[in-house]
C-alpha cells in the first residue's frame, strides 16, 4: 500500500513527447493491466477467504492466526520489503518478464495484508466490502477524471506525499508498539493522502512515464487504489461498529 512518490521531470521518451497514437496506446495498456491487478487481486482474495478452497486451509487459517497473533510490525516489515523489491523489478528496463514479477509479488502482498480485514468484515459486516469497493471505484474515476480533464501536473505533490506517508508510518508503527487504536480521523487523513497519490500518479502516467513503462505505471495506480480502499473500509466499519 505504500509507494514512495519520486520528484519527476519530463524525459525524453515520456509520454508527453510522444505521438498521440502511441501516447493513446500507453494509456490503453497502463489501464488495461491496472483492471488485469485489480482482477488479479480479487480473485486471489476470494480463493483466499472461500471457505471451501484449499488456500483457506492451508494459507489463510494459518496467516490468520499468525497475524492475530500479535505480528503484524514483521508483517508490515515484510510487506515493505516486498513492496520495495516489487516496485524495483516493475520499473525494471532490462527485461519485461521482471517486470511483470514485480507487479505479480506487489498482488500478492496485497492480497495478503488485506485478508485479516476482509476475513472479519466478512464475517461480522456482509455487504461493507461491497460498499467500500463501490465507494472507492467512483472516487478513483472522479479524481482521474480531474488529471485527464484539466491536463494539471501533480508531479509538486511528491514531497508532500512523501513526508504524509513517513508521518502515517510512524503513526502505525507507535500504535502497534504501545497499543493505542487509530481512529477514523486518521482514516480520514489517510483517505485524504491517498487521494492525492491517485492525482499524483495519474499525471504522472500522463506526462512522465516512458511509453515502455506501463507495467511500473499500472503498479502505482493499483498501489493507490489499494491504500485508498483499505481506508475507506476501515472508515465504513467503524460506521458500522
Amino acid at each position: 500500500m505504500f509507494q514512495q512518490a519520486q520528484n519527476h521531470r519530463t524525459i525524453p521518451g515520456a509520454v508527453a513527447t510522444i505521438g498521440v497514437n502511441e501516447r493513446v496506446t500507453f494509456l490503453r495498456k497502463t489501464y488495461g493491466h491496472l483492471l488485469g491487478a485489480i482482477l488479479a487481486f480479487v480473485a486471489l482474495e476470494y480463493a483466499l477467504l472461500d471457505m471451501s478452497s484449499p488456500l483457506f486451509e492451508t494459507v489463510t487459517v494459518p496467516w490468520l492466526n499468525f497475524v492475530f497473533g500479535g505480528s503484524w510490525l514483521i508483517i508490515l516489515a515484510l510487506f515493505m520489503g516486498a513492496s520495495w523489491v516489487a516496485n524495483k523489478w516493475a520499473n525494471s528496463d532490462t527485461s519485461k518478464g521482471m517486470q511483470y514479477v514485480g507487479l505479480g509479488i506487489y498482488i500478492l502482498a496485497e492480497a495478503l495484508i488485506f485478508t485479516p480485514v476482509l476475513f472479519y468484515a466478512n464475517m461480522e459486516m456482509p455487504g461493507v466490502i461491497a460498499d467500500a469497493a463501490v465507494l472507492t471505484l467512483f472516487m478513483f474515476a472522479g479524481l482521474t477524471a480531474t488529471v485527464f480533464i484539466t491536463k494539471k501536473d501533480f508531479s509538486f505533490m511528491a514531497g508532500a506525499l512523501n513526508i504524509a506517508m513517513f508521518g502515517a508510518m510512524g503513526i502505525i508503527v507507535a500504535s502497534l508498539l504501545f497499543g493505542f487504536t487509530l481512529g477514523t480521523l486518521f482514516s480520514g487523513v489517510m483517505i485524504l493522502v491517498a487521494s492525492g497519490y491517485v492525482l499524483y500518479y495519474t499525471s504522472n502516467v500522463l506526462h512522465h512515464y516512458r511509453s515502455t513503462q506501463y507495467v511500473a505505471a499500472s503498479l502505482a495506480l493499483f498501489a493507490a487504489i489499494a491504500l485508498l480502499f483499505w481506508y475507506v473500509l476501515r472508515i465504513l466499519m467503524a460506521l458500522r461498529d
